[in-house]
């Protein structure tokens, strides 16, 4: 695998809560801007999320999350700069997403909520399945595995069934095992080991590890503005593990530093 080869997400939080950037890009304008500024400094999607997920977050109305994304969306969407991500659980918010022109459904719940699977097959659009063990509410309350790789694999094949069952194109499920979501910083960091392991199903995976605490511990409780290292590294060591996506905040240090790689391994 060649660095070329690597997808950078952008992330594009249009929430008053998510737990790097709440409350930054929080009007149509300025989610705007900076989704253009990421796609200038080399994005190849944007995930456009109007729901923050972090640990102990509560769920948003449908009616709040449909007016912070969709006016973004629609306007983006016209851009044809980048594909657009829509990151939701909700069947009515992938709907009207679609419509308003995205190319990929990325899903923390794996489309277990109702009418989810069948929005999705009708689509015939990109999806993210991740996997989380219990809800952003409860998720680190104290999450235990007997083998962390196993059950997520284990988890993933229910989730592919079902899908392929709905009518869903094999080819467009991406996995994310879900650094953060009900892991350990021991099992976030053994998940990072053994990524190469989800390469058994033949999809594309996808990796999320930008910013979040799992590298803030590693680095003395480190504050979210001083990971910006913690996170590119983790990103390289992903893609060398095997990641076709890395969702990341800091799309130019990242864009930077697999610029760097591929001069050294070549296209």
């Amino acid at each position: 695998m060649h660095s070329s080869n690597v997808m950078i997400m952008g992330v594009l939080n249009i929430t008053p809560d998510s737990f790097s950037d709440g409350n930054q890009y929080f009007t149509v304008d300025r989610a705007i801007n900076y989704a253009k500024l990421m796609i200038d400094q080399g994005a190849d999607i944007i995930d456009i999320g109007g729901e923050s997920t972090r640990p102990n977050a509560l769920q948003v109305s449908i009616d709040d999350e449909i007016n912070r994304v969709i006016p973004v969306i629609k306007v983006l969407s016209k851009l044809g700069s980048v594909p657009i991500s829509i990151d939701t659980s909700q069947a009515k918010i992938m709907q009207l997403a679609i419509e308003a022109g995205v190319s990929m459904i990325n899903d923390v719940r794996a489309l277990q909520a109702k009418s989810s699977l069948e929005v999705v097959a009708s689509s015939n659009k990109d999806v993210c399945l991740m996997h989380m063990k219990g809800s952003p509410k409860t998720m680190q309350n104290n999450p235990i595995y007997t083998d962390v790789i196993d059950e997520i694999k284990y988890f993933f094949d229910q989730r592919i069934e079902d899908c392929i069952s709905a009518g869903i194109d094999q080819n467009k499920i991406i996995l994310d095992p879900g650094f953060g979501f009900g892991k350990t910083l021991n099992h976030n960091f053994e998940i990072l080991r053994r990524l190469d392991e989800f390469q058994s199903f033949g999809l594309r995976i996808l990796v999320g590890m930008s910013r979040k605490s799992m590298i803030g511990n590693i680095l003395n409780n480190r504050n979210i503005d001083g990971r910006m290292i913690g996170s590119v590294t983790t990103a390289i060591i992903a893609f060398q593990n095997g990641a076709n996506i890395v969702r990341v905040h800091d799309v130019l240090d990242t864009k930077d530093a697999f610029k760097i790689l591929q001069s050294v391994v070549g296209d």
